[in-house]
C-alpha cells in the first residue's frame, strides 16, 4: 500500500483535530504534522515534503491563499473551509477539493476518492513512454510513424485526440486523458481542457487576461493557458 505524508493546517486546534479524525479510516495518509498559522505551515511544508496538505483559507495575518503563493513547490491540497463563496478561487490554484466545515464523513469519503485517483495517476506516469518513441497514426488513407518528441500539440475533438507534428496533423480515437497519463510529464504540459503542448517547442510565454497565460510555439501558434493551469505551471516550470 503506498503510503502519503499529509499535513493539517488550521488555526483552529478544534477542526485540526476534525480533519484527523476523518484521515483515521484511511490509513495511507500519514499526518506528518499540523501548524496553525501561514509562516508555521511553510516551514513545515519545506522540511517535510509533505504529498498532501489540508489548508483552511481563513487563518490570522495570512489567508491559505497566501500560503500557497509563497511556496517553491506545492503539495497536493485540499482547502478546509468555514466559507463556501471561495471555491472557485480554490480550484483556479489547483486544489483538488474543497470542503466546507464541519467535514461530512460522506463528503470527505468523495474527497478521498478524489486524492487517491490522482495520486494513482501520478503513480502511472512515473515510466511515461520515452521520447524517441514513435507512435503509429492512421488516419483516412494517410498512415504515420511519427517519435513523441515531433509531436507540438495534441488537442481533443469529442472522443478524438489530433496530433499536430511537422506541417502534419492527424486524429485517433483517444481520449486526451488516456494520452496524457502515458506522455512524460517533465515534457507535455495539459495547458486547458482541451490541449496537451510538448514544451520544447515553446518560443515565448506571455500573461495574459485574468491571470491567464500564452504560449507561442516554435510555429508561431499561439495558445491560452486555463487558468487553473497558469497557476499550475508557474509551479511546474520553477526551481
Amino acid at each position: 500500500m503506498n503510503t502519503y505524508k499529509t499535513i493539517i493546517i488550521d488555526d483552529e486546534r478544534l477542526a485540526r483535530e476534525e480533519v484527523k479524525r476523518a484521515l483515521a479510516n484511511y490509513p495511507e495518509f500519514i499526518v506528518a504534522g499540523e501548524a496553525s498559522n501561514v509562516n508555521d505551515a511553510a516551514n513545515l511544508i519545506e522540511k517535510e515534503h509533505p504529498d498532501l496538505i489540508f489548508l483552511d483559507i481563513h487563518m490570522p495575518e495570512k489567508s491559505g491563499f497566501d500560503l500557497l503563493e509563497e511556496l517553491a513547490v506545492v503539495p497536493k491540497v485540499v482547502f478546509t473551509t468555514a466559507y463556501d463563496q471561495y471555491a472557485v478561487k480554490a480550484f483556479e490554484v489547483n486544489a483538488l477539493d474543497y470542503l466546507v466545515k464541519p467535514l461530512r464523513d460522506e463528503r470527505f469519503a468523495v474527497t478521498i476518492e478524489k486524492i487517491q485517483a490522482e495520486f494513482s495517476k501520478i503513480e502511472a506516469r512515473k515510466n511515461p513512454l520515452p521520447m524517441h518513441y514513435k507512435i503509429f497514426i492512421k488516419d483516412g488513407e494517410h498512415c504515420y510513424f511519427v517519435p513523441l518528441k515531433d509531436i507540438r500539440l495534441i488537442q481533443s475533438m469529442d472522443n478524438y485526440a489530433r496530433f499536430f507534428f511537422g506541417n502534419n496533423k492527424a486524429m485517433i480515437k483517444r481520449s486526451l486523458n488516456l494520452i496524457e497519463e502515458k506522455l512524460d510529464p517533465n515534457v507535455f504540459f495539459r495547458i486547458n481542457r482541451s490541449q496537451i503542448v510538448n514544451t520544447e517547442y515553446i518560443e515565448r510565454i506571455t500573461p495574459g487576461f485574468k491571470h491567464k497565460l500564452n504560449i507561442e510555439l516554435t510555429t508561431g501558434e499561439t495558445l491560452e493557458v486555463s487558468s487553473r493551469q497558469s497557476a499550475r505551471f508557474k509551479n511546474w516550470n520553477s526551481l
